[in-house]
């Protein structure tokens, strides 16, 4: 079952309740007023996957990749731009 947090609009009250995704909780049980307690926003629980050892690549490895990929892209948009600079003079 999913957990909620609620406040009291009244006494301010925090509450943690265990409850399924369609109910509601709405009477406070410290002040005994109705139809006052408020749903408060919460981070959702992840759980992160380790990392496998059979991962065939790992992060760094591909960071390089990327970085000597962009060199070459950079040298070549250089040698068109010095192309272009001497073709307009």
């Amino acid at each position: 079952m999913p957990r909620y947090r609620y406040e009291c609009k009244n006494c301010g009250d925090l509450v943690i309740v265990f409850h399924g995704f369609k109910e509601t909780f709405s009477d406070c049980e410290k002040c005994e007023q109705k139809d006052t307690m408020q749903k408060l926003l919460s981070t959702p629980l992840t759980i992160k996957k380790p990392a496998t050892k059979t991962s065939p690549t790992k992060i760094g490895e591909l960071t390089k990749e990327y970085i000597e990929e962009n060199r070459k892209v950079l040298k070549q948009q250089k040698e068109e731009a010095k192309k272009k600079s001497n073709d307009a003079s």
